[in-house]
């Protein structure tokens, strides 16, 4: 199965768990408000032992449409983070966010 269409599946298969809202702060950085809903898919596991990340824009499309690849040199980690749902400007927030504090981020949109 073809890379894109492998995330979709685990869109489909996973209950998606937002566990910080947009507009939320992060739990160890209060400073850092999230830009959009952020969750993991339930049953999966990433890089760092926890589920897949995923960030949800508000359009209702819930096809994978880009995924961040990130590096986080304080947990010295390195994981995907898929982007459902979002908006072009959505997308520049979550890119611009990704790249603060500890940590650096490259943007992979799906061409389709």
């Amino acid at each position: 199965m073809e890379f894109w269409g492998s995330l979709d599946r685990l869109m489909r298969e996973h209950a998606l768990v937002i566990d910080r809202p947009k507009g939320s702060a992060h739990p160890r950085y209060p400073d850092s408000i999230y830009p959009v809903d952020y969750g993991y898919l339930e049953g999966t596991k990433s890089g760092d032992g926890h589920g897949i990340d995923v960030w949800r824009g508000t359009q209702p499309d819930v096809k994978v449409q880009a995924i961040l690849v990130t590096v986080d040199m304080i947990k010295e980690d390195a994981e995907i983070k898929l982007i459902v749902g979002c908006t072009e400007e959505e997308m520049d927030k979550l890119y611009a966010y990704n790249n603060t504090f500890s940590q650096a981020s490259i943007l992979v949109k799906r061409r389709e």
